[in-house]
């Protein structure tokens, strides 16, 4: 059953056709992976889905609504929650903080002890806790990213976007975001990530879409992306 599903998504910057009539769904439960070369479209279609951008044209449903034309903040009391490419915590603020600011304003009337008690779980299950009290510029990337992901997920979303969440860390932390990743899915909470880390795309996504020049080129399983010779010779390489 699909959570999310779209037709005709499309925006230009000038005469830049930065996403281009995009058909897609995202069926509930699974990880979709976004991939493609720099300037793809990846991040842009992810602002267009998320209210960040309007779309020129092209329609979205979320969970049977229609959301294409409404502002973050309704998306998000929708049940729709994001990380960005580069972390946008709030500096200034300790990490328990920055998470309890997701936990607040991710529904309507929510109280604060309600949002302390999300705050805690939160921190608990991405294993920050032990990190609440640093201040955010005090925590290394890896904390960072991770930061980025628990305010997100202290919205309580039903559909998670993640935004390279991998980029610039080490394979030993690589591996324990791919680990976080498939909690959250397992969890209940479908994902789609962007990402340029192969092995991670390759190994916890049940399917791919390629974008190329803001265009869908190919959608499918892992096995079928990374052998098709059309995506092989925009983006992955003969290696």
């Amino acid at each position: 059953m699909s959570i999310m599903e779209g037709t005709g998504v499309s925006i230009s910057f000038g005469g830049l056709k930065a996403v281009s009539d995009v058909k897609f769904n995202v069926e509930e439960g699974e990880i979709l992976g976004l991939i493609g070369p720099n300037g793809a479209g990846k991040s842009t279609f992810f602002n267009l889905l998320s209210g960040a951008l309007t779309m020129d044209s092209g329609t979205v449903y979320f969970c049977g609504k229609k959301i294409s034309g409404l502002k973050p903040n309704q998306i998000c009391h929708l049940g729709l929650g994001r990380t960005f490419q580069a972390a946008k915590n709030f500096p200034g603020m300790v990490v328990y903080q920055n998470v309890m600011m997701g936990a607040l304003f991710g529904k309507k009337g929510r109280s604060a002890a309600e949002a302390a008690k999300i705050t805690d779980e939160v921190l608990d299950f991405v294993g920050l806790t032990e990190l609440k009290d640093k201040n955010v510029t005090d925590i290394p990337l890896s904390a960072q990213k991770q930061l980025e992901v628990a305010r997100a997920l202290a919205t309580r979303p039903k559909l998670l976007l993640l935004d390279e969440v991998m980029a610039g860390l080490n394979p030993t932390e690589v591996e324990d975001a791919m680990k976080l990743i498939t909690r959250i899915r397992d969890s209940g909470i479908t994902v789609i990530m962007i990402e340029h880390v192969m092995r991670a795309i390759m190994t916890i996504c049940d399917r791919i879409i390629v974008l190329h020049h803001g265009a869908k080129i190919a959608e499918g399983t892992p096995d079928e992306i990374s052998t098709s010779r059309t995506v092989i010779e925009i983006y992955l390489g003969e290696s």
